[in-house]
């Protein structure tokens, strides 16, 4: 009887011997990046409402990657919005050194909106 070899490759995909069997030698890309807050929720976004794409990204092994870019573009998006809506509504520096209560409750209501914006746009569409 013939000796199977250890490794062999078919439609380029490489196969390993296992016993009798051969399994498919599949690694996943190494992504070092961390998915963030945006990254998890837009996760369970695609999970409950789009499973099939899910799927597929969890298959190729895009799927942390797709995360982790979305979860910088968020960030990236939100801190641009937050400037903009700063200067539109003169809240600045020096508001903050004159009333500093006003300028807090001034900042968590652009970050809620513009929270709000981010979700709208990427995270839930």
């Amino acid at each position: 009887m013939e000796k199977l070899k250890e490794r062999i490759t078919e439609n380029g995909i490489d196969y390993i011997l296992v016993g009798d069997y051969y399994i498919p030698d599949l690694k996943l890309p190494e992504e070092n990046r961390p998915i963030g807050r945006y990254g998890r929720l837009h996760r369970e976004y695609l999970k409950q409402e789009h499973p099939a794409r899910y799927s597929s990204l969890i298959l190729t092994g895009k799927l942390w990657t797709y995360l982790a870019d979305l979860n910088e573009q968020a960030e990236e998006r939100l801190d641009l919005i937050m400037e903009q809506m700063k200067a539109a509504e003169g809240v600045t520096k020096e508001l903050k050194a004159r009333n500093q209560l006003e300028w807090v409750g001034r900042m968590n209501n652009i970050r809620s909106r513009a929270e709000e914006i981010i979700n709208s746009e990427l995270i839930y569409s």
